[in-house]
């Protein structure tokens, strides 16, 4: 899906364009959704992370643990970088 994008005098205005394929339409539709649904888990790890810092317990640590090791598995972050976080985050602790 491309994007058409228009010169105004104000500065560049980005029209998505509606594909016309029966296969790209239902696509547009489940890639709404899979942001969406990244989005919130994305949310919810940047919390459990914002948590764990702020109030340096086992229980966070172990919490904030499981929620990366889904979070690789589900490719919304990639594995390193939810190990070099939990490196991190148990050096404070």
């Amino acid at each position: 899906m491309y994007n058409v994008c228009l010169r105004l005098r104000i500065g560049y205005v980005t029209i998505p364009t509606m594909p016309i394929i029966k296969s790209a339409i239902k696509k547009v539709r489940k890639d709404k959704v899979r942001t969406a649904r990244n989005q919130k888990r994305a949310l919810a790890l940047k919390g459990l992370i914002k948590k764990t810092r702020t109030s340096k317990t086992a229980k966070n640590l172990s919490a904030v643990y499981s929620a990366l090791d889904k979070a690789a598995k589900v490719k919304l972050i990639h594995p390193n970088k939810a190990s070099r976080l939990k490196s991190r985050l148990s050096k404070l602790v």
